[in-house]
């Protein structure tokens, strides 16, 4: 097996911006994150009238919702390798534009296939915002106090562009459902232009082990691919599936996503410079950040992804109306977010993953029986209070977690490798919560409920462990 080569730093890294340039990295990466969550959740509340623009049929309506997190998922851990190796400002910057055209885009499609194509640009071209923004934000805070509150921070930008996404394009769909998107390219291109002129200069640690050329490394083309493929095996299974679990197409996609996903582990082993160093995942808290970020995906983003759905087919709440209940989630996650640096003396934030959890599952519990009646917004008040304090537990700790489990220079492949694991999740959930809809809203809760539970017992197991 050859051995790999880590990251040799050319020169020594800048040190760390201080005062206003501290504060205008914060300011730029969390707008930006922002917005790239605004852009994930906005199709939420559309997804009726979107699906009827287009023709698409119920078994493929999926795709509209998994577009971008399938970009997001597979590029995600590419772009942190680059943004470590190229720079994060320049990945960052890149990636920011690239979605503000993209989204653009998105707004003129004529089809599924064509909108869906756009998401998946925007899903990659959000996977470097997110990566870079993190190790922005390593390295403009670079431990303690002042880091938890940046990630925090940071955190509740991710709980704020999930809430306005959809309330967004809930208003504006009243017009027209393209008008969000134009929105919010224009933007993504504005926050571009703002980061371009405040975010400072920094050098950052390249690499020679792919080229023996220092900052030339080969981007790992060949991984992402793979992994692309994996998920895209696995979302069409779970798609498939709600026509029937045990039928030959749905067990022969899964095979092909668990060889892929096997193939992409050896192909990462192979590789001088990995886009995932693996040997990570023998830390347990590295183990306890990206399994914290599938099972946040698998439980919380991939229900609540298409509650809005659920509730205008089976309460008959029109698009707008969806939104500011999933602005009541949303909005007291990304409060729970910002208050979470209160407890970081009292609780490890693999203790907060845990805590996270059990409140999404219990406020979920509550919505049974509730998405298919006409019982009113105060029957899922309670429950969508309790389960936004937990996501917002969820939002903050990840980050933390994902920056403080790698070295240093290896920040946003801990980024990454965070977020990739929360969309591959999200990717799922979305597709499992269609599927088991079919059979009930009830079932799908009952679902998210029992991977919520999962995701907090396998957090506390990890988190007692060195």
């Amino acid at each position: 097996m050859p051995r790999r080569t880590p990251y040799a730093p050319t020169s020594p890294p800048s040190p760390p911006p201080e005062g206003r340039a501290g504060a205008a990295t914060l300011a730029v990466t969390a707008t930006a994150t922002a917005v790239a969550l605004m852009n994930y959740t906005a199709p939420m509340p559309t997804l009726p009238a979107v699906a009827a623009a287009f023709g698409t049929p119920p078994s493929a309506q999926a795709w509209l919702l998994n577009g971008t997190p399938l970009g997001l998922a597979a590029l995600l851990l590419m772009a942190g390798g680059l943004a470590d190796a190229y720079g994060r400002r320049r990945v960052f910057l890149l990636g920011t534009l690239a979605l503000g055209l993209t989204t653009a885009l998105g707004a003129l499609a004529g089809s599924t296939l064509a909108f869906t194509a756009a998401r998946i640009a925007q899903g990659a071209a959000s996977a470097a915002v997110l990566a870079a923004s993190l190790g922005l934000l390593a390295h403009a805070y670079p431990a303690g106090r002042d880091r938890i509150r940046a990630t925090g921070t940071w955190g509740a930008s991710v709980s704020g562009g999930i809430a306005l996404g959809p309330l967004l394009a809930g208003a504006l769909s009243l017009a027209d459902w393209r008008l969000a998107y134009g929105a919010l390219g224009a933007g993504a291109l504005v926050t571009a232009a703002a980061g371009a002129r405040w975010l400072p200069k920094t050098t950052t640690a390249t690499t020679t082990a792919a080229t023996g050329r220092a900052g030339t490394p080969r981007p790992d083309v060949t991984g992402a691919l793979v992994l692309g493929l994996a998920l895209a095996a696995l979302l069409t299974a779970l798609t498939l599936g709600r026509d029937g679990w045990l039928r030959l197409p749905v067990a022969l996609l899964l095979l092909a996503s668990a060889a892929l996903t096997a193939l992409f582990a050896a192909v990462e082993t192979r590789r001088k410079n990995p886009m995932i160093d693996l040997a990570l995942l023998r830390r347990p808290v590295f183990l306890a950040s990206t399994l914290g970020a599938l099972f946040t995906g698998l439980a919380v983003i991939g229900l609540f992804s298409v509650v809005p759905t659920l509730l205008q087919a089976g309460a008959g709440m029109t698009p707008l109306g969806t939104a500011w209940l999933f602005l009541l989630w949303s909005g007291t996650s990304f409060v729970a977010a910002l208050q979470t640096r209160r407890l970081a003396a009292r609780l490890s934030a693999a203790h907060q993953l845990t805590l996270g959890f059990t409140l999404s599952a219990v406020g979920v519990l509550t919505f049974l029986g509730a998405l298919e009646d006409h019982a009113g917004a105060w029957r899922l008040l309670p429950g969508l209070l309790v389960a936004g304090a937990g996501s917002g537990l969820l939002n903050a700790a990840l980050p933390r977690l994902a920056v403080d489990s790698v070295p240093p220079e290896r920040a946003a492949m801990g980024s990454g490798a965070n977020n990739t694991a929360r969309y591959i999740g999200s990717s799922a959930g979305v597709a499992l919560t269609l599927a088991l809809a079919t059979a009930g809203p009830d079932a799908a809760l009952v679902a998210s409920a029992a991977l919520a539970l999962t995701g907090a017992a396998l957090t506390l197991v990890l988190a007692g462990r060195r």
